[in-house]
């Protein structure tokens, strides 16, 4: 069946070959993935948190998928266990906890770069709904 032409080439034909779609994302990305999508506003999870959640990997491949594949989620709701603010990322990630309202602790004077932590024992969610 022919519905039209595009420069001389029918519809119903294959096309010159474009570039590559993004590759496929593997299934342990996947659920990470769709884990920190799920993490209501306000509150995160930690990397370790999502591991046992899925009850498979670690914190360190929790890590390894949200540094490679986690810009398209919300990224910040995932974090170190210590509240610490991911490094390189802290003015953003600050910027989205307070606006989502995540409990906090302010710095103190003697803390590196005065930035906050993230108050744990408050914001960490255990995934029920």
């Amino acid at each position: 069946m022919v519905y039209g032409t595009i420069a001389g080439m029918h519809a119903s034909e294959p096309g010159p070959p474009g570039p590559p779609g993004p590759p496929e994302l593997p299934e342990y990305a996947e659920r990470v993935l769709d884990v920190a999508e799920h993490i209501p506003s306000g509150l995160v999870m930690t990397y370790g948190d999502i591991a046992e959640w899925l009850e498979e990997g670690g914190p360190r491949q929790v890590g390894r998928v949200m540094a490679l594949y986690g810009g398209a989620v919300p990224w910040w709701r995932v974090v170190r266990a210590d509240g610490a603010l991911l490094p390189g990322s802290e003015l953003r990630a600050l910027e989205h906890y307070r606006a989502e309202g995540t409990p906090l602790r302010e710095a103190g004077r003697a803390t590196e770069g005065h930035l906050p932590r993230i108050d744990m024992r408050r914001a960490r969610w255990n995934g029920e709904t």
